[in-house]
């Protein structure tokens, strides 16, 4: 099975990135140097953050 294409655009990770304070990680080292914690809080805050979008608008 080929590998899936990201559904949060590049923007959008980084601003997660600079809001939950390992940005600088990403500029160093890539995606691939954040912890699993990081990027599952990054998921989290993004799941939030469409919750309450949906919310708005509704």
């Amino acid at each position: 099975m080929g590998r899936r294409r990201g559904i949060m655009s590049e923007g959008f990770k980084e601003e997660l990135a600079k809001e939950l304070g390992f940005y600088d990680t990403v500029q160093k080292e890539g995606w691939g140097g954040i912890t699993a914690r990081d990027a599952g809080n990054m998921v989290k805050r993004a799941v939030e953050i469409a919750q309450q979008s949906l919310l708005k608008n509704q």
